[in-house]
């Protein structure tokens, strides 16, 4: 054991028997755990989120592999580190087999020259490309190595899954084994909980308790609920402003309020504010959710929702929250209509595509006295001359009389 590496780095799994989690990809009948046993694998994308185990399956590539292994870490590297790569993997004297395992780790981080760099060796076979990536690959990979190879979605771990690999590490040398800690099955799923997914995090915090507590007179270092809490601080949050959890979050967002769910509104409002979202951008879909799934069944939720927008913007964070969470629920516990949203894009799509006409000659602005000898405002009826202020008359071109572009639900005001 090396006690200079991270505890999470040493408990890191040699084979595919180590390796706990994603069973959904590795499970002994899945292609890529039989494409990594019969050493026959082709070029795939490992993505996930953070401590999901992206890293360590390479790791574990590494071990069984044939294949010259050569890790990169897109952070650091450049197009010149790849032609190094690939001219050691075609040197014979080095490199019999002719090819390598090229693994990329954060393989978002490249740009589009850098990844280019790669594409012919990838396409004749010289490289086997194993990127990681917590991006979504489909908007940050370049689409041609993503043609080439099999993408894999990692999941977050589950917390029997990190309460497993937490105690591995109490047993293993490699691990915490050298130590006589006390702690208890209770705490350690607690500190898996607090994880979120993430083992790193877990195993991070599992060895800064164990660091940090004095021996106790029993010779052991006895870890409690307290001590775990605050070496693993608050729960982490699954949450990314910049990346695609931030748009899988705003998304079940705006969901609930559509929906109507008011409990998963707040939750999903809580969650992106926790992760550090912008208070004005949930402001302005909460705007938008007003009119959009509201509308006219109830249209004060537009008054509500603009008037918060203008109150986050004056007051912030953290009273922001509380004006978000009264327009949200508003929003949410409204009766829904969806008939101003239809009726707007029917409407576009119409003026976009087709001849629609021209405006009729007694409702077009007339200006100049002159202009009514050419027939502008000739036969308008004024509907307030008439009981009950309505008049019946011709307002749509002629050419689209009797089109309906707004149908009135049951809900509508």
């Amino acid at each position: 054991m090396n006690p200079n590496e991270p505890l999470a780095y040493r408990m890191s799994p040699k084979t595919l028997d180590d390796y706990v989690g994603q069973k959904h990809i590795l499970a002994q009948d899945k292609i890529l755990y039989r494409t990594i046993k019969a050493d026959r694998l082709s070029s795939i994308i490992l993505w996930g989120p953070p401590g999901c185990g992206k890293t360590s399956l390479a790791r574990v590539i590494s071990n069984t592999t044939k294949y010259k292994f050569t890790k990169l870490n897109a952070v650091t590297a450049g197009v010149g580190d790849i032609k190094n790569a690939i001219e050691e993997a075609k040197n014979p004297l080095l490199n019999p087999t002719g090819k390598c395992i090229l693994f990329i780790d954060e393989i978002h981080r490249f740009n589009k020259l850098q990844q280019d760099a790669l594409l012919p060796f990838v396409e004749n076979g010289t490289v086997i490309l194993i990127g990681a990536t917590t991006e979504n690959p489909y908007f940050e990979v370049n689409k041609a190595l993503i043609s080439r190879s099999m993408v894999f979605k990692l999941e977050p771990l589950t917390e029997n899954d990190i309460f497993k690999v937490l105690k591995k590490a109490l047993e293993k040398p490699e691990g915490l084994g050298e130590y006589k800690i006390k702690i208890t099955d209770d705490t350690l799923y607690k500190i898996a909980e607090t994880a979120n997914g993430d083992v790193r995090t877990a195993l991070n915090g599992l060895e800064v308790a164990v660091l940090t507590t004095k021996m106790g007179a029993d010779g052991y270092i006895t870890i409690t609920d307290k001590i775990a809490k605050e070496s693993v601080q608050s729960r982490k949050a699954i949450f990314d402003k910049n990346g695609d959890r931030h748009y899988d979050n705003i998304s079940a967002f705006i969901k609930s309020m559509r929906g109507s769910d008011a409990d998963a509104t707040v939750f999903y409002l809580a969650r992106a504010l926790n992760g550090g979202e912008d208070p004005m951008f949930l402001a302005r879909r909460i705007v938008i959710a007003a009119s959009e799934e509201v509308g006219l069944a109830n249209p004060n939720a537009l008054v509500v929702a603009t008037s918060a927008m203008e109150a986050v913007h004056m007051v912030g964070m953290p009273e922001a929250r509380i004006i978000l969470s009264q327009a949200a629920l508003y929003v949410a516990n409204s009766k829904k209509s969806n008939a101003s949203y239809l009726a707007i894009n029917k409407a576009l799509e119409d003026v976009s595509s087709k001849d629609t006409g021209e405006v009729p000659m007694h409702i077009r602005n007339a200006p100049i006295e002159g202009m009514k000898k050419d027939g502008y405002g000739v036969g308008y009826k004024y509907p307030h001359d008439y009981p009950g202020h309505y008049v019946e008359q011709q307002y749509l071109p002629d050419k689209m009389v009797g089109t309906k572009y707004f149908i009135k639900d049951e809900n509508c005001e």
